[in-house]
């Protein structure tokens, strides 16, 4: 072993040490960028929310005006949208009350989160879509229109949602790419510099 190596990883540890804590220093750019991320939280789920309404006021109007599998589907967009209407309503409270950060490591953890929120939404938006098969399946099977039109109801519902929730990732992921601009600006210290240790 070169006697040199001990001192050039004690070297590489401690400038490892200076980025961890540059990153973790208030980044004045990141403010913008958690406000715009915030920004499209709330369109989202003003869009939900407003998509939510329609299907309630058509699925209360449709509902009282037909019968069978037809009113079933109606009903069902109306409890659904319910629940959808709450989701926007609380996520839509949750990006207005939230105070953009400049923390470089807040914000990290504040991206991964909505993405990955988007992805197990997607993912529960498929098994949606697949029960709403289901039910259409079995109630052809039964010749029963409630199960026929609560599963057309579901189908749609799964749908929307789907391409909703890939859109909404989409925007947030490509909207992650600033990240790694504005880290190429941040400074380790009082004044900005570069290095390169060798460690061969």
């Amino acid at each position: 072993m070169n006697a040199s190596t001990p001192f050039k990883v004690l070297c590489l540890i401690f400038f490892l040490f200076l980025a961890f804590e540059g990153f973790s220093q208030q980044i004045p750019e990141l403010e913008s960028f958690n406000e715009t991320r915030l920004n499209y939280n709330q369109k989202g789920m003003l869009i939900l929310g407003t998509w939510a309404v329609g299907n309630m006021i058509w699925g209360g109007i449709g509902a009282s005006r037909t019968s069978g599998e037809t009113k079933a589907f109606h009903q069902m967009n109306l409890y659904w949208n319910s629940v959808n209407l709450v989701i926007a309503g609380f996520g839509y409270w949750q990006a207005a009350k939230e105070v953009p950060s400049s923390d470089f490591w807040a914000t990290m953890d504040a991206q991964n989160s909505i993405e990955k929120i988007l992805l197990v939404n997607a993912a529960l938006d498929l098994a949606y879509i697949g029960g709403g098969l289901y039910l259409k399946e079995r109630g052809l099977r039964k010749s029963n229109e409630r199960l026929i039109g609560f599963g057309k109801s579901i189908i749609l519902q799964g749908a929307f949602l789907m391409v909703f929730d890939g859109i909404m990732y989409g925007i947030h992921h490509s909207h992650a790419n600033q990240i790694s601009e504005i880290a190429q600006h941040i400074s380790l210290g009082p004044q900005s510099f570069s290095f390169t240790i060798p460690l061969k």
